[in-house]
């Protein structure tokens, strides 16, 4: 992806940045939803949506059934909304 399309990306986009988890796994990365609405109902926009995954950008995935693990980085991931436990915003200090 070349500098334009990621300007692109953001200007036409909300991004959040969020903790995932699920039964075997956390996440955190960015998800995007386009500049409809207002933005503080971002994530429940994503969640209530008619579609079965969300894509979660310039993430890490964690394995919480295997600690030992590496923390994995990933520039792109599919999460099924049926497999979401808990999802919430993941504020950078």
């Amino acid at each position: 992806m070349d500098n334009n399309e990621i300007l692109e990306l953001t200007t036409s986009a909300w991004r959040e940045k969020v903790y995932i988890e699920t039964a075997e796994h956390i996440i955190k990365g960015y998800v995007f939803m386009p500049k409809i609405g207002k933005r503080n109902r971002l994530l429940s926009e994503i969640l209530n949506t008619n579609k079965q995954f969300i894509a979660v950008k310039n993430c890490t995935l964690e394995y919480k059934l295997t600690p030992q693990r590496e923390v994995e980085s990933h520039e792109f991931l599919q999460v099924n909304l049926s497999s979401i436990l808990l999802m919430r915003p993941l504020y950078e200090d």
